[in-house]
């Protein structure tokens, strides 16, 4: 009886041990945890200064400021960093981060966020966009 007594406490260990292991969120669940940076790069139809500082003003008008934004920044191609292993081919860059895909989901659908767009798009020639999870 003793033996039967210390191997169920074993075993009842082992699974009191494993069981947040096995209940625990799949990879790709973890995910939606880590924080999301949405990188987005605007070539312009018509590449000029004024064009430029429409976008970057309209993106601090429309993208600033949503809920779930760890990091916001919006500017214009560094014309001074050229090196070889620059990519140039954009004029306007936009950079959010946020606290998680949840939040990035929800901006997608923002009200400002399609205005944003429904207001801007003719301007732009092409754009790219980079997403990626990310930690600090």
């Amino acid at each position: 009886m003793k033996f039967w007594n210390a191997t169920s406490l074993i075993l009842g260990a082992l699974i009191a041990l494993a069981l947040p292991h096995l209940t625990s969120p799949s990879n790709a669940a973890n995910a939606k945890a880590e924080m999301l940076s949405h990188d987005v790069f605007f070539s312009l139809k018509e590449s000029n200064p004024e064009n430029k500082k429409m976008l970057v003003d309209a993106c601090h008008k429309y993208l600033k400021g949503h809920e779930g934004v760890a990091f916001y920044s919006a500017g214009v191609l560094s014309e001074d960093l050229k090196r070889e292993v620059n990519d140039v081919n954009f004029d306007v860059a936009l950079h959010i981060v946020f606290n998680d895909k949840a939040e990035h989901d929800k901006y997608q659908d923002a009200p400002r966020h399609l205005e944003f767009i429904e207001k801007n798009k003719s301007l732009w020639k092409s754009v790219r966009v980079f997403d990626s999870y990310v930690s600090k």
